[in-house]
């Protein structure tokens, strides 16, 4: 059972409405479905918007961010729980621990770059949990390409491409997440 979500997304929030708006969705719908947010921590950007509406929706927000970004990303001062760890590298570790999922909304380097480490746990067996891209206004589709061009010539096996789940819309991603449209209806 999915009690919690980890969401990696931007400490921006891009040149789109849509991309604020799925966050939003996203804080809302998993406070609404009693699932906690487990996130980066920040008061900025998607992070921000995503912790404002989940929490606004009463929903648990679990932040996790390095001393090094602490300031730069601005704390979530709302959140519930706040662990301020002292990397990177312990951060994803314990963002990964405290999600039963993972959740990717648009965001640069470091998003992409925490959704490739967990989706190699997944591809590696180091973890069962699912993941799923939220390709929000097409934002992931040319990395879909690229994926589908490394399958093509022969560095990604099809068997892990099919473990990259891709969903159009929270609503969509939280269905795959937790399981069943019954889960997911109740959003």
């Amino acid at each position: 059972m999915i009690k919690s979500v980890t969401v990696f997304c931007g400490a921006s929030a891009g040149n789109e409405p849509q991309f604020v708006n799925a966050a939003r969705d996203l804080g809302r719908q998993l406070a609404k479905a009693n699932v906690h947010v487990v996130y980066g921590g920040g008061h900025v950007g998607l992070m921000g918007v995503l912790a404002d509406a989940a929490l606004q929706a009463g929903g648990y927000v679990v932040g996790v961010i390095p001393h090094e970004l602490e300031r730069r990303e601005l704390a979530h001062p709302g959140a519930q729980e706040m662990h301020v760890v002292n990397t990177m590298h312990e951060r994803k570790a314990l963002m990964g621990e405290r999600g039963d999922a993972f959740a990717i909304l648009p965001g640069g380097f470091g998003t992409l770059e925490e959704y490739f480490e967990v989706l190699t746990w997944l591809q590696l067996g180091f973890h069962a949990k699912p993941c799923c891209l939220i390709n929000t206004h097409g934002y992931f589709d040319h990395l879909l390409a690229f994926l589908d061009h490394s399958t093509n010539m022969g560095f990604v096996r099809k068997d892990h491409r099919a473990l990259v789940q891709v969903a159009p819309t929270p609503e969509g991603a939280l269905t795959l997440l937790l399981g069943t449209p019954q889960s997911a209806s109740a959003l």
